[in-house]
């Protein structure tokens, strides 16, 4: 195969992600759940600030214990307390205190994919966040070039087409997200691989859409290899 210019997403493509911030939502409906309101309403609530927040703050875990805030102020009114304020902010203070879990064969995979193509790391979120689990994954070494966008739109990819001047029938968006990776690539003219997570963020969830370029919908990272 010709040498190819790989765009790969970070969060649930190279590591987990989205099962950490269930695990804190979980610990925090618990919390919602003394006052008297049942998991599905709460959630709901939540769902609603996190949608507003993104508008306002972006994506990434400070928009994320922002909105856990909100809503437990929202719905104990008069009854909240400063401890539980506390305990939300410990709640989150876990997903930035260990290395990023590696979703099986990616370290090998990636190894196996820079030798062969040009490899971009294309995530979105907050710059020191993300670069932050990137180094301490111990995946770095792998990328050309690493770019972290505050979202990811046709837009977006157009912009990464003319700066790491990408032929776009070599260029392709390898990445879990639907809404993110996938269709917005393909409507920019590159290709695309979609690899499927359990836990995908319900935001980032939607039809995959059609474009000019190819999509591959895979199992599993290590099923790169079969193809690049």
């Amino acid at each position: 195969m010709s040498r190819e210019t790989l765009l790969i997403d970070a969060d649930d493509t190279l590591w987990e992600n989205q099962v950490h911030f269930e695990r804190v939502i979980e610990g925090f409906l618990v919390i919602i759940e003394r006052l008297g309101f049942p998991h599905p309403y709460a959630r709901r609530i939540l769902n609603e600030t996190e949608r507003r927040n993104i508008r306002q703050f972006g994506f990434g875990v400070r928009s994320f214990h922002t909105a856990l805030e909100e809503t437990y102020m929202k719905l104990a009114g008069n009854l909240a307390r400063r401890e539980v304020v506390k305990q939300i902010g410990d709640l989150v203070a876990e997903l930035t205190a260990s290395p990023p879990t590696l979703l099986d064969g990616v370290a090998d995979t990636l190894a196996y994919l820079a030798e062969r193509h040009r490899l971009i790391l294309c995530t979105k979120g907050e710059p020191a966040e993300q670069a932050g689990k990137l180094e301490r994954s111990g995946l770095q070494a792998h990328f050309q070039a690493i770019e972290i966008v505050a979202d990811k739109d046709s837009r977006t990819f157009r912009g990464l087409v003319k700066t790491h001047r990408i032929v776009k029938s070599h260029g392709w968006m390898i990445g879990n997200s639907p809404r993110s990776d996938i269709n917005p690539a393909l409507a920019a003219g590159l290709n695309a691989v979609f690899i499927p997570h359990a836990k995908t963020w319900h935001f980032e969830q939607d039809e995959l859409s059609s474009g000019p370029g190819k999509l591959l919908v895979l199992p599993a990272f290590r099923s790169l290899r079969e193809y690049f």
